[in-house]
């Protein structure tokens, strides 16, 4: 890999986190009082889909440590190319953060504590005034979903074309869902571009859960995405050892015989709708065994 390829991916992700804070973050901080949670979903969802067709074709899109991570398991970059990802997604964080503050402090009154920010947090800091344990909910399955998605969209079953669109919507659905839960991160670069300006004690104090539990996320939407591709194996990702090897097997035969069970059961429904259309037609015969 050559350094001005380094240097491209480390500026497209930091532009396309930038747009991410501009439009996420942004609609909450100046406009959120009059477009509401809706309003701020789709923000974010718009956002991601602009970044994603902007700088998409250059870097892929991450703009978001999480989903880089997703795909280094996966193999679908290089592990030496992480630093430029992540260093980019830190940059275009800082800096969309850094616009914001430079606006907001713009109106007479304003104060980026007592605003939260768009800062992420539980209890005492949660929207709605959810637990620890209900963000941690929050942060792995739905980053999870959104990993998967984005690895979705990579397959070669998907149409390149039709990417941006998709991730967008799942990032405005994830944030329907749980802003009132922790103020939605899926997205540790997200959370750390609001921190740092906010001014908060209270909020840095928070931050860690709002790296580690994303990332715990990524992982999880990689072995699920896994388990549903036929191309996706665990040979071929980061995730391959013994343990992990002796998992899938595992789940292997208990899905298999699951699938077993399914397959007589639909057979067993098939054969007795069969004869009871034979019944309404005239025909005879005995009706299937139950």
């Amino acid at each position: 890999m050559t350094t001005t390829s380094t240097t491209k991916i480390l500026a497209a992700e930091a532009v396309g986190t930038a747009i991410l804070m501009l439009g996420g973050p942004g609609s909450a901080i100046l406009a959120g009082g009059k477009i509401g949670e809706l309003g701020v979903s789709l923000a974010f969802g718009f956002s991601l889909l602009v970044a994603a067709y902007v700088v998409g074709p250059i870097s892929g899109c991450h703009v978001n440590p999480a989903v880089t991570a997703g795909m280094a398991l996966m193999r679908k970059i290089e592990v030496r190319q992480i630093p430029a990802y992540v260093i980019g997604q830190l940059v275009g964080a800082a800096l969309g953060g850094g616009f914001l503050y430079a606006i907001a402090n713009g109106k007479k009154g304003f104060s980026a504590s007592a605003s939260g920010f768009a800062t992420n947090g539980f209890g005492n800091r949660s929207p709605g005034g959810y637990n620890f344990g209900a963000m941690v909910v929050v942060e792995i399955i739905f980053t999870g979903l959104l990993v998967f998605t984005v690895l979705a969209t990579t397959s070669k079953k998907f149409t390149p074309a039709m990417g941006g669109l998709t991730v967008g919507l799942v990032l405005a659905l994830i944030h329907l869902v749980t802003i009132p839960v922790d103020n939605t991160s899926v997205n540790p670069a997200r959370s750390i571009g609001a921190v740092i300006w906010s001014g908060s004690g209270d909020a840095w104090k928070q931050i860690w859960a709002f790296i580690v539990f994303p990332l715990v996320g990524a992982a999880i939407g990689v072995l699920v995405w896994m388990l549903v591709d036929d191309d996706a194996s665990l040979e071929g990702s980061m995730l391959d050892n013994a343990a992990m090897r002796g998992a899938r097997d595992r789940a292997a035969q208990v899905t298999g015989k699951v699938g077993s069970a399914a397959d007589r059961a639909g057979q067993a429904l098939d054969d007795r709708i069969s004869w009871r259309l034979a019944g309404v037609r005239g025909g005879g015969g005995a009706p299937p065994p139950r």
